[in-house]
């Protein structure tokens, strides 16, 4: 009876977890570049948990197996800014301290250098690239000009397997592994929207809600089946 209730618990636990994925998703909506996540479940026996023999009951409890992002591309929105970029095409752009990032909405920093609007430095096929004075705008190849004239180009990455991508705040990810070439083209004067469909998210964030009170349900059934058991004890 107590297994059912640790059982039933676990479901819970995660459907929580699930609750506070879908609601970060539907959070970030708006947001440049963003990347919805998905949650992965994993299932054990309880048996395993006080180390037992397994047995054949089917008892299992659910654990979160891991977080997965979802790299498919968002919507193209147009801006007219000449230093807004969007991706088309699977590629990051590098940022200074190990950072790679979709968001595009670039800026030029109080020094002169191209960075993000969180202030970080955007790299180049040079290093953090440097602007003069002038009118800046970036081409369909990432080439960087100023005045017309070409400064540097755009670093765009890519990794032979994304789902090493390490998430950062703010949109950023970092990796362990060396970046690959990118066969990503640059789109001047758009701007990626986040991939999240907020129909599906909010239907899911409905599913899982419901899913997530009959698991309430069930640890309310077995306390009161246990409370039951442990007063009719009582009286014998």
């Amino acid at each position: 009876m107590y297994k059912g209730i640790y059982i039933a618990l676990s479901g819970s636990v995660l459907k929580q977890d699930q609750i506070d994925i879908v609601s970060n998703n539907i959070a970030n909506a708006n947001t440049v570049g963003f990347k919805k996540e998905r949650a992965s479940f994993k299932e054990f026996l309880v048996s395993r948990i006080s180390g037992a023999q397994d047995s054949d009951d089917g008892r299992a409890m659910s654990d979160l197996s891991g977080m997965k992002t979802d790299f498919g591309a968002g919507t193209h929105l147009k801006t007219g800014n000449p230093l807004d970029i969007a991706l088309d095409g699977k590629g990051f752009l590098s940022i200074e301290g190990g950072r790679y990032t979709r968001k595009g909405n670039l800026r030029v920093g109080r020094d002169g250098f191209l960075v993000t609007q969180e202030g970080l430095k955007v790299l180049g096929s040079k290093g953090p690239i440097k602007l003069a004075a002038g009118q800046a705008d970036i081409a369909p190849s990432g080439e960087v000009r100023v005045n017309g004239k070409p400064v540097d180009t755009l670093k765009i990455v890519d990794f032979a397997n994304q789902g090493e991508l390490r998430e950062l705040e703010g949109g950023y990810y970092t990796a362990s592994l060396p970046p690959i070439r990118s066969n990503a083209v640059v789109s001047p004067g758009h701007l990626e929207a986040s991939n999240v469909d907020v129909v599906k998210e909010m239907v899911q964030m409905i599913t899982t809600l419901r899913e997530f009170e009959t698991y309430q349900k069930a640890i309310q059934m077995f306390d009161d089946a246990a409370a039951r058991v442990n007063n009719d004890m009582a009286k014998v």
